[in-house]
């Protein structure tokens, strides 16, 4: 099939996990008209047989003329490239996460996206998510009291990739989780990382993010080497705690409505106790309307390369989690044995994120943004 569709073209790279995805909710979209673009035949047969409306085509270039925007869902070391081929020919662009796999390369990005005039927005699918919005307003409106820390996991087995570690793969949806909720972006962070099977690349992981701006500190663990699937964000307050379990049917949100209360010690008979009381109280459930994040998102774009709005997701932001994933990986590069590091006061070592490079090693470190 050849020459321009009716309607909005977009094509999207990559027919692989997330770029199907890609498809089916843009192929859903009233005016929108789909072309997949993907370097492998039995895809694009694929792709024919279900959705038999889009234009197929092995090459990007071929197709450029004649779409308006382009959604990059190819593997991430591919990403740079891909997204500004279609920048420099002045087509739109939706990124999946990660933005990219360098700070250079977002920054490289995001600045070609201004000079063009075009949007940039980056695939960060949980803040299109109204469980997420929900756990945001609960956060801003004080109903959880000062918040203390975030706790994050996203576990899994599987799925391995070829060329990211389990950081870059499934941590931009925690740290654009966080970010948004909290309405902050990190200022520094601590990793460590280990590789127990497979390639080259670390497979489970835990992360601290310092968030400055609002005094809190958040953990992240994801991993794909886990025999139960997890995906949760729990916010501790001083008043109540929230959490969100994204494989929850009807109970996505529960606010619980405990905590612990500090007391003065009057007595010097008391000194050698914590004086605390326990406070345990309702758990509610709120009702949260189910919407598909994905659609959300994927119709914002099409929205914002119609009306030239600024996209809630940009390109700006995918940067700000790339600085955070490529510092992960400096640090892990500048590692040591972890239990001497952590004596030795590792995490207090700042370290310059600018570096993308992975090679499995175990680390413990900290990285303070510039």
């Amino acid at each position: 099939m050849a020459g321009r569709q009716e309607g909005h073209g977009i094509a999207v790279v990559g027919y692989g996990y997330w770029g199907s995805k890609h498809v089916r909710v843009l192929s859903s979209i009233p005016g929108v008209a789909v072309t997949v673009v993907d370097a492998h035949p039995d895809r694009l047969i694929e792709a024919a047989a279900h959705y038999p409306a889009a234009r197929l085509s092995n090459n990007l270039d071929d197709v450029l003329p004649d779409v308006d925007a382009v959604v990059v869902a190819t593997p991430p070391a591919s990403h740079a490239p891909v997204a500004r081929r279609a920048l420099e020919t002045g087509r739109h662009v939706l990124v999946e996460k990660p933005l990219t796999t360098s700070v250079a390369d977002a920054e490289m990005l995001v600045a070609l996206s201004e000079r063009q005039g075009l949007i940039l927005m980056v695939g960060h699918t949980f803040e299109y998510n109204p469980a997420v919005w929900k756990l945001r307003d609960l956060v801003h409106s004080g109903a959880l009291g000062r918040i203390l820390y975030v706790d994050t996991a996203r576990l899994s087995l599987g799925r391995y990739q070829r060329d990211v570690n389990v950081l870059w793969d499934l941590a931009p949806h925690d740290i654009s989780i966080v970010s948004y909720v909290l309405d902050d972006v990190p200022s520094a962070t601590a990793v460590w990382a280990q590789r127990n099977v497979g390639g080259p690349h670390a497979d489970l992981a835990y992360l601290r993010l310092d968030f400055d701006g609002v005094g809190v500190q958040a953990f992240i663990n994801v991993s794909w080497l886990s025999p139960n699937k997890v995906r949760r964000v729990t916010v501790v307050g001083e008043k109540r705690m929230a959490v969100y379990n994204d494989l929850s049917d009807n109970e996505r949100i529960r606010i619980y409505d405990i905590g612990v209360d500090v007391h003065a010690i009057d007595e010097a008979s008391d000194a050698h106790g914590l004086p605390v009381t326990y406070r345990t109280g309702d758990i509610i459930s709120p009702f949260v309307p189910f919407q598909e994040p994905l659609l959300l998102q994927d119709e914002h774009f099409v929205d914002c390369t119609q009306t030239g709005i600024p996209p809630r997701t940009s390109g700006q932001r995918g940067l700000e989690v790339v600085r955070v994933l490529a510092a992960t990986d400096a640090m892990r590069d500048h590692s040591i044995d972890p239990l001497p590091s952590i004596l030795r006061g590792a995490f207090e070592t700042p370290v310059t994120p600018d570096t993308a490079a992975s090679d499995g090693r175990s680390s413990v470190n900290r990285s303070v943004f510039p």
